[in-house]
């Protein structure tokens, strides 16, 4: 606990944000804590925006969980929405906002400042983000923009440059609203990053579901007329689209803590402490735009997912407020549901692992998600990795069904507590025809690696 301190500042108020101001007023609920958001939604479910946009989720204010408003009667947080935070004065302990409605600039003392302000989608660098018919995903404003656009024009064909987590998310939403849809990807097969095995039958799955995909794009531009995207020109075939969404990712978005000269990593996240404390020790950050450490290399890695932002937005805010929370190293442990399939990826890839040199060795096996006379019997694949000298687990991939979000996490739990791969054929797995395997494809894999090993 802190006495006397007066001022806790977060700026940024998605999910990192929201978790440290109301993580922070409850430690210290003595102290003013206050909120400044650019935008103008604070705690909003942004991984649940494909699925707003396919009409699964009816009302997008659904995945709006509080408002400036709530927020304050419910945590006791100060929020200021359209206030964008333009300078800090690290000497003087002191923000500079500026009123996005009326221009109107203010300056604000801190005792404790705590920066979540997450990452921002990657720019195409021949797409200009100011075309009427051209979007990106990441915000409720973006969908809102995709909506407004969908409600007004004529819309038939879709093209979506970028075939990672959110181009195949985006991807599947455009099939449901009964559009045509063609995804360009710079490499052969869809989610670069991902086994090789694994890319192949994501492949697979978006052919079978209409989705039109173009890999080993080496050359693209686009066409405009009346600030209008017309075309493209693929790989000099010109191809005509309505409407046209950028998906190549995410980077920390760190402007304000580059010009506060805050030390930036690798990776462009703010380098943080095991209390989540910036090269200056007033300023606490949290959320996408922080470098992490990984529990399975030791070193700083960027993994900008939500559990990770709302975990560190918690462990920030109780640290600003005067607490000695430590964060852990992470284990990467993602999940994508592409179309009726789900992909689960834990740890390092095959490739990272040798890249970090480790002595990697692999097994990969496909089996039955049920027992075959099972209605909804089907196949599912799975890639350990492991390394052969300490007999650590250092990843995973699956490939299915929902079951596979458990093999994920099991395989996490091994990697974050330092269990023996070995271990893996020995657990009784649960057994019951309606819902799993006799052999669970974990206990095959697990089978394979101590026949591989002896």
């Amino acid at each position: 606990m802190i006495y006397g301190q007066r001022n806790i500042i977060v700026v940024g108020g998605n999910a990192a944000g929201c978790a440290a101001a109301a993580k922070a007023k409850r430690t210290a609920p003595n102290c003013r804590v206050l909120l400044f958001e650019a935008g103008s939604f604070i705690s909003t479910g942004t991984c649940e925006l494909p699925y707003v946009l396919s009409g699964e989720i009816k009302d997008y204010n659904d995945i709006i969980f509080f408002s400036p408003e709530s927020f304050f009667r419910s945590k006791g947080v100060e929020v200021f929405v359209y206030h964008y935070v333009e300078q800090i004065s690290r000497r003087e302990k002191t923000i500079f906002v500026k009123n996005l409605i009326d221009g109107k600039k203010y300056k604000y003392d801190y005792d404790r400042l705590i920066l979540c302000t997450g990452s921002i989608a990657k720019r195409v660098s021949s797409l200009n983000s100011n075309f009427q018919n051209h979007f990106y995903l990441k915000t409720v404003s973006d969908y809102l923009r995709i909506k407004n656009y969908l409600n007004n024009n004529i819309v038939k064909k879709v093209l979506i440059i970028g075939a990672g987590y959110i181009g195949l998310e985006a991807a599947e939403a455009f099939k449901k609203l009964n559009l045509d849809v063609t995804i360009l990807e710079k490499t052969e097969l869809p989610m670069p990053n991902e086994e090789e095995e694994v890319r192949e039958l994501i492949q697979e799955v978006i052919k079978k579901n209409g989705v039109e995909f173009y890999g080993n794009v080496s050359e693209f531009r686009f066409n405009y007329i009346d600030g209008k995207i017309t075309n493209a020109d693929i790989d000099g075939r010109l191809i005509e689209f309505d409407l046209y969404l950028s998906a190549i990712g995410v980077e920390p978005n760190n402007e304000l803590a580059l010009s506060a000269r805050l030390d930036l990593g690798e990776y462009g996240g703010m380098k943080v402490d095991n209390r989540l404390r910036t090269s200056d020790m007033k300023i606490y950050a949290a959320g996408d735009n922080i470098e992490v450490i990984n529990k399975v290399t030791g070193r700083p890695t960027y993994i900008p997912i939500a559990t990770h932002a709302h975990n560190h937005g918690h462990i920030a805010g109780a640290n600003a407020a005067g607490g000695n929370n430590l964060y852990e190293p992470v284990v990467k442990n993602i999940a994508v549901k592409i179309f009726d399939n789900v992909l689960v990826s834990v740890g390092l890839t095959l490739r990272e692992a040798f890249e970090y040199g480790f002595k990697a060795e692999s097994v990969f096996d496909v089996a039955q998600n049920l027992v075959p006379v099972m209605p909804g019997s089907n196949n599912v694949c799975g890639k350990v990795i492991y390394d052969s000298n300490s007999k650590m687990i250092l990843g995973a991939t699956f490939f299915g069904y929902s079951e596979v979000i458990g093999y994920g996490d099991v395989i996490a739990t091994f990697i974050h507590n330092k269990i023996k791969v070995n271990a893996l054929s020995e657990i009784n797995y649960s057994y019951t025809p309606p819902s799993s395997p006799l052999v669970n494809l974990l206990s095959i894999l697990g089978r394979k690696i101590k026949k591989d090993m002896k």
